[in-house]
Protein backbone atom coordinates (compact mmCIF):
# COMPACT_ATOMS: atom_id res chain seq x y z
CA UNK A 1 0.00 0.00 0.00
CA UNK A 2 1.06 3.46 -0.75
CA UNK A 3 0.54 6.88 0.90
CA UNK A 4 0.13 10.51 -0.24
CA UNK A 5 0.09 13.79 1.08
CA UNK A 6 -2.96 16.01 1.60
CA UNK A 7 -1.25 18.96 0.17
CA UNK A 8 -0.93 16.79 -3.06
CA UNK A 9 2.98 17.26 -3.59
CA UNK A 10 4.30 14.16 -1.96
CA UNK A 11 2.88 10.58 -3.68
CA UNK A 12 3.81 6.87 -3.59
CA UNK A 13 5.22 6.40 -0.13
CA UNK A 14 5.81 3.07 1.80
CA UNK A 15 4.23 2.90 5.59
CA UNK A 16 7.69 2.47 6.49
CA UNK A 17 8.81 5.93 5.11
CA UNK A 18 5.38 7.52 6.00
CA UNK A 19 6.09 6.61 9.73
CA UNK A 20 9.50 7.36 10.01
CA UNK A 21 9.11 10.57 8.42
CA UNK A 22 6.18 11.63 10.68
CA UNK A 23 4.91 14.44 8.25
CA UNK A 24 4.82 14.46 4.46
CA UNK A 25 7.82 16.88 3.10
CA UNK A 26 5.18 19.00 1.25
CA UNK A 27 4.00 19.51 5.27
CA UNK A 28 0.84 17.99 4.32
CA UNK A 29 -0.05 14.39 6.55
CA UNK A 30 0.44 11.34 4.92
CA UNK A 31 -2.99 9.19 3.93
CA UNK A 32 -3.53 5.73 2.08
CA UNK A 33 -3.65 5.96 -1.62
CA UNK A 34 -6.46 3.57 -1.30
CA UNK A 35 -8.04 2.54 1.43
CA UNK A 36 -9.22 -1.52 1.79
CA UNK A 37 -12.21 -3.60 2.43
CA UNK A 38 -12.59 -5.90 5.36
CA UNK A 39 -12.35 -9.34 4.41
CA UNK A 40 -16.03 -10.88 3.81
CA UNK A 41 -17.15 -12.46 6.85
CA UNK A 42 -14.49 -10.70 9.41
CA UNK A 43 -17.49 -9.55 11.51
CA UNK A 44 -18.15 -13.37 12.81
CA UNK A 45 -14.64 -14.24 12.38
CA UNK A 46 -13.26 -11.93 15.26
CA UNK A 47 -16.42 -12.07 17.50
CA UNK A 48 -14.20 -14.08 19.45
CA UNK A 49 -10.82 -13.11 18.64
CA UNK A 50 -8.40 -11.14 21.05
CA UNK A 51 -7.78 -7.45 20.67
CA UNK A 52 -3.98 -8.00 19.80
CA UNK A 53 -5.46 -10.86 16.69
CA UNK A 54 -7.65 -8.50 15.36
CA UNK A 55 -5.03 -5.72 15.46
CA UNK A 56 -2.64 -7.95 13.46
CA UNK A 57 -5.46 -8.12 11.01
CA UNK A 58 -6.56 -4.91 10.38
CA UNK A 59 -2.86 -3.12 10.59
CA UNK A 60 -1.64 -6.26 8.08
CA UNK A 61 -3.67 -4.61 5.47
CA UNK A 62 -2.19 -1.23 5.93
CA UNK A 63 1.42 -2.65 6.24
CA UNK A 64 0.94 -5.70 3.33
CA UNK A 65 4.32 -7.08 3.17
CA UNK A 66 6.27 -4.48 4.71
CA UNK A 67 6.20 -6.73 8.03
CA UNK A 68 5.27 -10.53 8.20
CA UNK A 69 2.03 -11.36 9.32
CA UNK A 70 4.21 -13.32 12.16
CA UNK A 71 6.13 -10.69 13.18
CA UNK A 72 3.43 -8.12 13.29
CA UNK A 73 1.68 -10.77 15.42
CA UNK A 74 4.01 -10.42 17.90
CA UNK A 75 4.40 -7.07 17.92
CA UNK A 76 0.60 -6.55 18.69
CA UNK A 77 0.54 -9.61 21.40
CA UNK A 78 3.59 -7.28 23.01
CA UNK A 79 1.94 -4.17 22.76
CA UNK A 80 -2.08 -5.10 23.87
CA UNK A 81 -1.07 -6.97 26.99
CA UNK A 82 -3.29 -5.26 28.99
CA UNK A 83 -7.49 -5.51 29.08
CA UNK A 84 -9.64 -3.99 27.34
CA UNK A 85 -12.88 -3.72 29.07
CA UNK A 86 -16.32 -2.90 27.70
CA UNK A 87 -18.85 -1.63 30.55
CA UNK A 88 -22.97 -2.23 29.84
CA UNK A 89 -24.61 1.13 30.97
CA UNK A 90 -28.54 0.14 29.67
CA UNK A 91 -29.83 -1.36 27.11
CA UNK A 92 -27.61 -1.32 23.94
CA UNK A 93 -25.54 1.64 25.70
CA UNK A 94 -22.03 0.24 26.45
CA UNK A 95 -18.58 2.27 27.50
CA UNK A 96 -15.33 1.48 25.89
CA UNK A 97 -12.54 1.64 28.56
CA UNK A 98 -9.98 2.93 27.20
CA UNK A 99 -7.89 3.55 30.38
CA UNK A 100 -6.45 0.47 31.06
CA UNK A 101 -2.85 0.67 29.44
CA UNK A 102 0.02 2.22 31.52
CA UNK A 103 -0.54 5.74 31.45
CA UNK A 104 -4.68 5.22 31.87
CA UNK A 105 -4.82 7.35 28.15
CA UNK A 106 -6.52 6.13 25.24
CA UNK A 107 -3.23 7.04 23.87
CA UNK A 108 -1.49 3.86 25.12
CA UNK A 109 -3.30 1.96 22.57
CA UNK A 110 -1.48 3.43 19.35
CA UNK A 111 1.79 5.00 21.04
CA UNK A 112 2.73 1.32 21.71
CA UNK A 113 2.06 -0.17 18.48
CA UNK A 114 3.88 2.94 17.02
CA UNK A 115 7.14 2.21 19.45
CA UNK A 116 7.43 -1.22 18.36
CA UNK A 117 7.01 -1.00 14.77
CA UNK A 118 9.54 2.37 14.97
CA UNK A 119 12.06 0.47 16.98
CA UNK A 120 12.41 -2.70 14.31
CA UNK A 121 12.62 -0.64 10.93
CA UNK A 122 15.35 1.29 12.62
CA UNK A 123 16.82 -1.67 13.78
CA UNK A 124 16.89 -3.04 10.82
CA UNK A 125 17.84 0.20 8.46
CA UNK A 126 20.90 0.68 11.43
CA UNK A 127 19.99 4.09 11.88
CA UNK A 128 18.80 6.09 14.78
CA UNK A 129 15.62 8.65 15.27
CA UNK A 130 14.70 11.78 16.94
CA UNK A 131 11.00 11.82 17.66
CA UNK A 132 9.57 15.89 18.50
CA UNK A 133 5.82 15.47 19.69
CA UNK A 134 3.72 18.38 20.94
CA UNK A 135 1.45 17.09 23.73
CA UNK A 136 -1.55 18.43 25.29
CA UNK A 137 -1.26 16.00 28.10
CA UNK A 138 -1.93 12.47 26.92
CA UNK A 139 -0.02 12.17 23.72
CA UNK A 140 3.00 13.00 25.91
CA UNK A 141 2.56 10.41 28.85
CA UNK A 142 1.49 7.84 26.32
CA UNK A 143 4.28 8.25 23.43
CA UNK A 144 7.47 8.81 26.81
CA UNK A 145 6.27 5.49 28.50
CA UNK A 146 6.05 3.46 24.84
CA UNK A 147 9.40 4.49 23.61
CA UNK A 148 11.10 4.91 27.10
CA UNK A 149 14.57 2.99 26.85
CA UNK A 150 13.82 2.16 23.07
CA UNK A 151 17.34 1.47 21.63
CA UNK A 152 18.31 4.75 19.13
CA UNK A 153 15.34 6.62 19.62
CA UNK A 154 15.30 9.75 21.44
CA UNK A 155 11.98 11.82 22.12
CA UNK A 156 11.34 15.20 23.18
CA UNK A 157 7.86 16.19 24.35
CA UNK A 158 6.89 19.47 24.11
CA UNK A 159 3.78 20.52 26.40
CA UNK A 160 2.20 23.91 27.68
CA UNK A 161 3.21 24.68 31.04
CA UNK A 162 0.59 25.54 33.01
CA UNK A 163 -2.28 22.82 30.80
CA UNK A 164 -1.73 19.78 31.77
CA UNK A 165 -2.02 17.68 34.62
CA UNK A 166 -0.08 17.19 37.42
CA UNK A 167 -0.05 13.40 37.03
CA UNK A 168 0.41 13.68 33.19
CA UNK A 169 3.56 16.21 34.27
CA UNK A 170 4.71 13.49 36.17
CA UNK A 171 4.83 10.89 33.53
CA UNK A 172 6.66 12.48 31.28
CA UNK A 173 8.67 14.35 33.35
CA UNK A 174 10.20 11.65 35.88
CA UNK A 175 11.44 9.24 33.45
CA UNK A 176 14.69 10.72 32.18
CA UNK A 177 17.01 8.84 29.80
CA UNK A 178 15.95 8.94 26.68
CA UNK A 179 12.85 11.05 26.92
CA UNK A 180 13.37 14.70 27.51
CA UNK A 181 10.10 16.88 28.58
CA UNK A 182 10.41 20.39 28.18
CA UNK A 183 7.47 22.70 28.98
CA UNK A 184 6.32 25.88 26.99
CA UNK A 185 5.13 28.91 28.15
CA UNK A 186 2.13 28.97 25.54
CA UNK A 187 -1.03 26.71 24.53
CA UNK A 188 -0.98 23.08 22.84
CA UNK A 189 -1.43 25.14 19.47
CA UNK A 190 1.98 26.82 19.92
CA UNK A 191 3.50 23.63 21.06
CA UNK A 192 2.16 21.92 18.04
CA UNK A 193 3.21 24.87 15.51
CA UNK A 194 7.09 24.21 16.90
CA UNK A 195 6.91 20.41 15.57
CA UNK A 196 5.12 21.38 12.27
CA UNK A 197 8.08 24.08 11.93
CA UNK A 198 10.97 22.34 12.47
CA UNK A 199 9.89 19.77 10.17
CA UNK A 200 9.74 22.34 7.53
CA UNK A 201 13.07 23.90 8.95
CA UNK A 202 15.63 23.31 6.09
CA UNK A 203 18.44 23.85 8.61
CA UNK A 204 17.58 20.61 10.34
CA UNK A 205 17.01 18.52 7.34
CA UNK A 206 20.62 16.74 8.77
CA UNK A 207 18.16 15.73 12.44
CA UNK A 208 16.56 12.55 11.88
CA UNK A 209 13.33 13.47 12.74
CA UNK A 210 9.67 11.95 13.44
CA UNK A 211 6.54 12.57 14.74
CA UNK A 212 4.36 10.98 17.62
CA UNK A 213 1.58 13.35 17.26
CA UNK A 214 -2.07 11.79 15.34
CA UNK A 215 -0.10 14.00 12.44
CA UNK A 216 1.71 10.86 12.11
CA UNK A 217 -0.04 7.65 10.49
CA UNK A 218 1.60 5.29 12.75
CA UNK A 219 -0.38 6.61 15.57
CA UNK A 220 -4.03 6.89 13.50
CA UNK A 221 -4.29 3.13 11.84
CA UNK A 222 -3.50 1.37 15.37
CA UNK A 223 -6.59 3.69 16.54
CA UNK A 224 -8.98 2.08 13.82
CA UNK A 225 -8.80 -1.03 15.94
CA UNK A 226 -10.91 -0.42 19.15
CA UNK A 227 -13.53 0.61 17.32
CA UNK A 228 -13.96 -2.33 14.92
CA UNK A 229 -12.78 -4.76 18.47
CA UNK A 230 -15.38 -3.39 20.39
CA UNK A 231 -18.50 -3.55 17.20
CA UNK A 232 -17.43 -7.46 17.05
CA UNK A 233 -17.96 -8.15 20.83
CA UNK A 234 -21.19 -6.28 20.95
CA UNK A 235 -23.52 -5.99 17.66
CA UNK A 236 -24.57 -8.59 15.27
CA UNK A 237 -23.32 -9.06 11.62
CA UNK A 238 -24.21 -5.77 9.82
CA UNK A 239 -26.16 -4.43 12.64
CA UNK A 240 -25.63 -0.37 12.58
CA UNK A 241 -24.24 1.02 15.98
CA UNK A 242 -23.63 5.27 16.66
CA UNK A 243 -20.43 5.61 18.04
CA UNK A 244 -19.67 8.68 20.46
CA UNK A 245 -16.05 9.63 20.65
CA UNK A 246 -14.86 12.81 22.53
CA UNK A 247 -12.10 14.86 20.10
CA UNK A 248 -9.63 17.45 20.17
CA UNK A 249 -7.16 17.13 17.64
CA UNK A 250 -9.38 13.87 16.13
CA UNK A 251 -7.28 11.12 15.70
CA UNK A 252 -9.61 9.17 17.54
CA UNK A 253 -12.39 9.50 16.22
CA UNK A 254 -10.70 9.95 12.57
CA UNK A 255 -9.70 6.17 13.09
CA UNK A 256 -13.17 5.36 13.51
CA UNK A 257 -14.56 7.23 10.36
CA UNK A 258 -11.60 5.55 8.60
CA UNK A 259 -13.00 1.90 9.51
CA UNK A 260 -16.82 3.16 8.59
CA UNK A 261 -15.45 4.09 5.14
CA UNK A 262 -13.72 0.47 4.73
CA UNK A 263 -17.06 -1.23 5.83
CA UNK A 264 -17.75 -1.11 9.42
CA UNK A 265 -21.71 -0.58 10.15
CA UNK A 266 -21.64 2.91 11.79
CA UNK A 267 -24.63 4.78 11.22
CA UNK A 268 -23.03 7.73 12.60
CA UNK A 269 -20.76 9.66 14.83
CA UNK A 270 -21.87 11.79 17.57
CA UNK A 271 -18.56 14.12 18.16
CA UNK A 272 -17.85 15.72 21.81
CA UNK A 273 -15.74 18.47 21.90
CA UNK A 274 -15.19 21.73 24.46
CA UNK A 275 -15.43 25.34 24.21
CA UNK A 276 -13.04 25.19 21.17
CA UNK A 277 -15.48 24.61 18.68
CA UNK A 278 -14.08 25.15 15.28
CA UNK A 279 -15.24 21.66 13.89
CA UNK A 280 -19.24 22.03 15.22
CA UNK A 281 -19.12 25.42 13.41
CA UNK A 282 -18.05 24.18 10.37
CA UNK A 283 -20.12 21.59 9.98
CA UNK A 284 -23.26 23.68 10.63
CA UNK A 285 -22.13 26.90 8.69
CA UNK A 286 -19.63 25.30 6.21
CA UNK A 287 -17.02 27.85 7.01
CA UNK A 288 -13.98 26.96 8.98
CA UNK A 289 -12.51 29.44 11.61
CA UNK A 290 -9.53 28.58 13.74
CA UNK A 291 -9.54 29.52 17.14
CA UNK A 292 -6.96 31.56 17.69
CA UNK A 293 -5.42 30.90 21.00
CA UNK A 294 -7.52 28.24 21.95
CA UNK A 295 -9.74 28.34 24.74
CA UNK A 296 -8.48 27.35 27.78
CA UNK A 297 -11.13 24.51 29.55
CA UNK A 298 -11.23 21.91 32.58
CA UNK A 299 -10.75 19.34 29.98
CA UNK A 300 -7.76 20.44 29.17
CA UNK A 301 -6.74 17.41 26.62
CA UNK A 302 -9.15 18.75 24.37
CA UNK A 303 -8.06 22.44 24.57
CA UNK A 304 -7.05 22.60 20.38
CA UNK A 305 -8.00 25.24 18.09
CA UNK A 306 -6.71 24.02 14.95
CA UNK A 307 -6.94 19.85 14.93
CA UNK A 308 -4.02 18.36 12.56
CA UNK A 309 -6.66 15.45 11.47
CA UNK A 310 -9.17 18.20 10.03
CA UNK A 311 -7.09 17.70 6.89
CA UNK A 312 -7.30 14.08 6.45
CA UNK A 313 -11.31 14.41 7.24
CA UNK A 314 -11.62 17.12 4.13
CA UNK A 315 -9.53 15.22 1.86
CA UNK A 316 -11.38 11.94 2.47
CA UNK A 317 -14.76 13.38 2.16
CA UNK A 318 -12.98 15.14 -1.59
CA UNK A 319 -11.58 18.48 -0.43
CA UNK A 320 -8.36 20.30 0.21
CA UNK A 321 -7.41 21.91 3.53
CA UNK A 322 -3.80 22.83 3.40
CA UNK A 323 -1.64 22.83 6.76
CA UNK A 324 -2.78 26.65 7.94
CA UNK A 325 -6.36 25.90 7.68
CA UNK A 326 -7.25 27.49 4.49
CA UNK A 327 -9.63 25.00 2.49
CA UNK A 328 -9.30 24.94 -1.20
CA UNK A 329 -11.77 22.45 -2.46
CA UNK A 330 -14.64 22.26 -0.76
CA UNK A 331 -15.42 18.23 0.60
CA UNK A 332 -18.83 16.89 0.57
CA UNK A 333 -20.12 19.09 3.52
CA UNK A 334 -23.60 17.09 2.83
CA UNK A 335 -21.55 13.58 3.50
CA UNK A 336 -19.93 14.79 6.41
CA UNK A 337 -23.50 16.04 8.30
CA UNK A 338 -24.84 12.47 7.39
CA UNK A 339 -21.49 11.05 9.22
CA UNK A 340 -20.93 13.18 11.83
CA UNK A 341 -22.92 15.36 14.52
CA UNK A 342 -20.91 17.32 16.81
CA UNK A 343 -21.97 19.40 19.92
CA UNK A 344 -19.59 21.47 21.99
CA UNK A 345 -19.68 21.17 25.47
CA UNK A 346 -19.28 24.22 28.28
CA UNK A 347 -17.35 23.52 31.46
CA UNK A 348 -20.44 23.92 33.29
CA UNK A 349 -22.31 21.49 31.04
CA UNK A 350 -18.79 18.82 32.17
CA UNK A 351 -19.03 19.59 35.93
CA UNK A 352 -22.67 18.59 36.10
CA UNK A 353 -22.57 15.56 33.69
CA UNK A 354 -19.43 14.36 36.43
CA UNK A 355 -21.79 15.05 39.03
CA UNK A 356 -24.84 13.41 37.91
CA UNK A 357 -22.74 10.08 36.92
CA UNK A 358 -20.26 10.36 40.13
CA UNK A 359 -22.45 11.32 42.77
Amino acid sequence: MQYSSTNRQANHTSFREALLKGQAPDRGLYFPEGLPSFPEGCWQKWKGASYAEIAAEVLGLFLEDEVAPDVLRAICEDAYNFPVPIEHVEEKQYILRLDQGPTASFKDFAARAMARLMSRFIKEEQRKLLILTATSGDTGSAIAHAFYGVEGIEVVVLFPRDEVSNRQRKQMTTLGGNITAIAIDGKFDDCQAFVKQAFADDSLSHVPLSSANSINIGRLLPQMVYYIYTYCQLAQDGEECVISVPCGNFGNVMGGIIAKWMGLPVKRFVIAVNENDEVPRFLQDGEYHKIEPSRNCISNAMNVGHPSNLARLVHLYGGFMDEKGAIHEEPDLQKLRDDLFAVSVTDAETRETIKEAYQ
